[in-house]
C-alpha cells in the first residue's frame, strides 16, 4: 500500500492505536481502557489487513475470525472485570508517571504485533494454499485453547462472585488441573493459530512463528504467571490447604508438573 508493505503498516497501527488511546488515559490517570484497547487493536489490525491485501482467501478470512471472537470476547471480559472493581493494581505506580504509563502502552503494542505476528504474516503473504492439515489442525487446536480459557475465565468469575469464597483461592473444575488453565488454553489457541498460517509463509515471514513462544514466554516468564503466583504466595503461602493444593496441581500444563498428591 502505497510502497510500503501492509504487514509494517499493520504493526504502526498496533502501536498508532496505545499512543492515541494513551494520551486521555494518562490526562484522566485511568488504566480502565488498556485492556479494552488492547483488544480492539487485534481486531483493528486484522481488518485493517485483511481489507488492504489482495491475496485475501478462506486462510485469511479463518484467522480473521478467530482473532475477532478471541479479542471481542477477552476484551469484553476484562473490561467488565476491571468496571467491577473500579482499577487494575498493575497501574497503581503507573498511572501518574507519564513515561512508565506510556511505556505500558507502548509495550502493549509490541505485544499485540508479536502475538499476532503469524496471522498478520499470513494474511498479507503472497503464498496461497487451499485446507489442508495443518489448517484443520490449527482449527482444532485453536477451538480447544479458546475453550478452556473460556471456561476457566467463567469458573473463577462464579467462584468470586459467591460470598462464601472472598478471600479464597479457586481449585475446583479446570483449576483442579492446573493453577492457571485460562494461560494455558491462552499458549494453545495462539499455537493454533501459527499452525493455520505456516503453509503460506515464506522467507522472512517464518521468523513470525515466534508468536505462540512469545506468549508462552510473556506468560510464564515475565507478567502472568509469576505475578500471580508472587501473589498466591503474600496471601496464602504456608497455609496447608494452599500448599497442598500446589503440590497436586501443576503450575500451567494438566497433569504435568504434579509434586506428588
Amino acid at each position: 500500500m502505497g510502497g510500503v508493505p501492509v504487514f509494517a503498516l499493520g504493526v504502526a497501527l498496533a502501536f498508532l492505536v496505545q499512543w492515541v488511546v494513551f494520551i486521555p488515559s494518562y490526562v484522566m490517570r485511568t488504566e480502565r481502557y488498556y485492556d479494552l484497547t488492547g483488544s480492539l487493536t487485534y481486531i483493528s489490525v486484522m481488518v485493517f489487513a485483511v481489507a488492504s491485501s489482495a491475496y485475501a482467501d478462506a486462510r485469511s478470512m479463518l484467522l480473521l475470525v478467530l482473532v475477532l471472537v478471541w479479542a471481542g470476547r477477552l476484551g469484553t471480559f476484562l473490561f467488565r472485570r476491571v468496571l467491577r472493581s473500579g482499577k487494575d493494581s498493575r497501574f497503581d505506580e503507573l498511572k501518574s508517571s507519564f513515561a512508565r504509563f506510556l511505556m505500558t502502552w507502548t509495550l502493549q503494542g509490541l505485544w499485540v504485533s508479536l502475538t499476532l505476528a503469524a496471522a498478520l504474516a499470513a494474511v498479507t503473504s503472497q503464498t496461497r494454499a487451499g485446507v489442508d492439515i495443518l489448517m484443520l489442525v490449527g482449527l482444532a487446536a485453536w477451538t480447544a485453547g479458546f475453550s478452556i480459557e473460556v471456561v476457566a475465565d467463567y469458573q473463577k468469575s462464579r467462584f468470586r462472585a459467591q460470598p462464601a469464597n472472598e478471600g479464597a483461592f479457586i481449585s475446583s473444575g479446570l483449576w483442579a488441573l492446573s493453577r492457571h488453565p485460562n494461560y494455558f488454553g491462552e499458549i494453545v489457541l495462539w499455537t493454533g493459530v501459527a499452525l493455520i498460517a505456516l503453509p503460506v509463509l515464506r522467507g522472512w515471514q517464518l521468523a513470525t512463528l515466534v508468536s505462540p513462544v512469545f506468549v508462552y514466554l510473556l506468560l510464564t516468564r515475565v507478567s502472568g504467571i509469576p505475578l500471580l503466583e508472587r501473589k498466591a504466595e503474600e496471601k496464602w503461602g504456608g497455609h496447608e490447604e494452599y500448599e497442598d493444593y500446589k503440590r497436586r496441581t501443576p503450575v500451567l500444563v494438566p497433569w504435568i508438573g504434579r509434586k506428588g498428591g
